[in-house]
């Protein structure tokens, strides 16, 4: 009995598994942040946000990321920054290479779907993204 039971554990934790290459289908669009939980386990939750992120990818795993801000007409202001970054997956995860003209840095991706996302930084803060929704004011 010790045995199966053994076995069934094993057969649901394996079925559990994401495959990480599933996640970059889901990464286009808009993404506005539900909350952040640090490495110390302090959580910071946000109800209002001014920025949302905008990550478009492409087929040769290469794409940009871009802090826009809405506005009430359902357009958005933004700058002409963006981030370029390169999507790999390695370990079993899917990793996230950025490279400015200022820094490079590394993200992965722990779980993606059509609405959260969410990724851990090198500073081992967890990000929980929702796909954004614009304001219908009419």
């Amino acid at each position: 009995m010790k045995i199966f039971s053994y076995i069934v554990l094993f057969i649901l934790l394996s079925s559990c598994t994401k495959n990480p290459e599933s996640f970059i289908e889901h990464l286009n669009g808009y993404w506005e942040i539900e909350k952040v939980v640090l490495a110390n386990g302090n959580t910071r939750s946000y109800t209002i946000n001014e920025t949302i992120d905008y990550i478009e990818t492409t087929d040769s795993l290469t794409g940009i990321r871009k802090k826009l801000k809405p506005n009430f007409n359902g357009s958005y202001k933004t700058s002409n920054d963006e981030e370029h970054f390169t999507l790999a997956i390695e370990n079993d995860s899917l990793h996230i290479y950025y490279k400015t003209p200022f820094t490079n840095w590394k993200e992965t991706i722990l779980f993606a779907n059509e609405s959260q996302l969410k990724v851990i930084n090198q500073n081992k803060a967890v990000f929980l993204y929702k796909r954004f929704t614009p304001l219908n004011l009419e």
